[in-house]
């Protein structure tokens, strides 16, 4: 599995932190994401997933 990011269209709301808090992570000066771990295992699969379809932006991006 490979997970891109748009910080562009990021929002700052931190639902990815809260789904996949290995895998995402937000910056301190304006809470915009930050990936973490670009190919997480497949365990993960479910958590990142959920991270993307909850995100308000459409932020990220899983792909197989």
């Amino acid at each position: 599995m490979n997970v891109t990011i748009d910080e562009d269209k990021c929002v700052g709301a931190g639902q990815c932190v809260l789904s996949a808090a290995d895998v995402f992570d937000q910056r301190d000066e304006d809470g915009i994401v930050v990936l973490l771990d670009a190919a997480p295992q497949d365990a993960q699969r479910a958590a990142v997933e959920e991270a993307a379809a909850r995100c308000p932006a459409l932020a990220i991006e899983v792909l197989p």
